[in-house]
């Protein structure tokens, strides 16, 4: 059996459409930005909107950015008790991306980052200092190049509620922090090319 359907009955249903998607995002909770009301409980990593972000002074003309995608991680929230908190995240180094093609590539390579024999970087918290109404500070281990220094990281929370796709509960940070890439044994181009590199996630977490 065909099943026939009209032209006209598709034009209505492509004119109804937005109209619906309207009514869904009109029906959903909107976000809280206070951190008191977000539920606690463990979060994972979304990393479909989870980016790390570095940047480096270029010669001292420009500031030039990159950045590493596929993140995962897991973040203890206790909303109630912000110094028990805990967050841990594993970039993959391959991830790393520029606009120019070969520096992306060369990056990769045993000069820079060597991907291929330290394929990950990993920060572990270790403490959380509360400086603010949905503001701390994240000290914790950065494992980077093979090497394991201190790190902080300044944290914002952005916003929390359901997510209206997946309907899985959201919460949303900015982390930045600096670093000497030195410190961790990647430094070619210093000091042509900045020892200083500032990082910043922006963090998606989902309640599973």
């Amino acid at each position: 059996m065909t099943t026939k359907v009209s032209l006209s009955a598709l034009t209505a249903a492509a004119l109804l459409l937005p109209a619906c998607t309207q009514l869904l995002m009109a029906a959903a909770p909107a976000p809280t930005h206070d951190p008191a009301k977000v539920p606690g409980g463990t979060y994972a990593v979304e990393p479909y909107h989870t980016q790390v972000l570095f940047s480096v002074d270029h010669m001292g003309f420009s500031y030039f950015s990159g950045n590493f995608s596929g993140v995962s991680g897991t973040l203890a929230l206790t909303p109630k008790k912000p110094a028990d908190m805990a967050v841990n995240v594993t970039v993959p180094v391959g991830s790393v991306s520029t606009t120019s093609p070969k520096l992306t590539e060369e990056l990769k390579e045993a000069d820079w980052l060597d991907a291929t024999k330290y394929p990950t970087m990993v920060f572990r918290s270790s403490k959380v200092t509360e400086t603010g109404k949905g503001t701390a500070d994240i000290e914790g281990l950065l494992t980077l190049h093979g090497v394991t220094k201190p790190l902080t990281l300044h944290a914002a929370f952005v916003g929390a509620g359901i997510n209206l796709l997946s309907k899985h509960e959201d919460v949303g940070f900015q982390l930045t922090g600096t670093l000497k890439r030195s410190d961790f044994g990647v430094s070619k181009y210093v000091p042509l090319i900045s020892d200083e590199v500032t990082l910043t996630i922006n963090a998606a977490f989902e309640k599973p």
